[in-house]
């Protein structure tokens, strides 16, 4: 095998390595996309529940219900 062969086989390894790790960079970066699209999407879920529960909470008539609730075991 001569130098210039040797080279070639060399310069040819490497841009397939680059490539290759390119090809697999992208497929990590789409895959943690989407995690974080369904991270993103369950977190806005979330949220929502929470708003529907803080308005129950401090709803005036949730607040009078307990209070006769209270009443009731009291007596």
């Amino acid at each position: 095998m001569d130098v210039f062969t040797f080279v070639v086989i060399i310069v040819i390894i490497g841009c397939g390595s680059g490539v290759l790790n390119n090809y697999l960079k992208n497929r990590r970066e789409e895959a943690q996309i989407d995690i974080d699209d369904g991270a993103y999407q369950e977190l806005e879920n979330l949220r929502e529940r929470i708003e529907v529960l803080e308005r129950i909470i401090t709803d005036e008539k949730y607040h009078l219900k307990k209070e006769l609730d209270q009443l009731e075991r009291s007596a």
